[in-house]
């Protein structure tokens, strides 16, 4: 292999996610069996979602997508159907990417991977629960990171 073949090798971008686990996973289901009784429920979401990341070592870095989510039935005085409380996460490969990039990466580009199995998750405990699956609207990363990059300039 020449030396020009190494060199191009060892500056190509990487970016892959390695491993994906959950850090804390919590369902509350506290009005059970009642909330189960009442025909025509009306759900009504309480929805929080934060991201996370952390650097592990010179090319790892842990992102974690941390959700909340309480759930009421509006047609039962506000009676809580169930909360879930999740954070999962994955551990990412970056090598070779340009410093100025790692934070977009981190804040666009991994959150995208991770989050349909988040979504996943938080939907098949709902239905292990005994409820309909809840499904987490998409969410625009893009659009969060600007926004978290315009209140930092401000």
């Amino acid at each position: 292999m020449s030396e020009e073949n190494k060199v191009n090798q060892q500056e190509v971008p990487v970016f892959r996610m390695q491993k994906m686990y959950l850090k804390d996973l919590s369902f509350e289901n506290p009005n059970a069996p009642q909330i189960f009784l009442p025909q025509g429920q009306e759900a009504k979401v309480d929805f929080n979602l934060q991201l996370n990341n952390r650097q592990v070592d010179d090319d790892h870095y842990e992102v974690s997508i941390a959700v909340t989510a309480k759930v009421v039935d509006q047609k039962a005085d506000d009676m809580v159907m169930f909360v879930i409380e999740l954070e999962h996460a994955a551990v990412f490969l970056l090598k070779n990417i340009p410093a100025e990039h790692i934070q977009r990466v981190l804040g666009v580009d991994c959150p995208l991977m991770l989050f349909p199995f988040t979504r996943q998750v938080a939907s098949q405990l709902a239905v292990d629960g005994g409820f309909m699956p809840f499904l987490m609207e998409p969410i625009n990363f893009v659009a969060l990171y600007e926004q978290r990059l315009q209140k930092k300039a401000s």
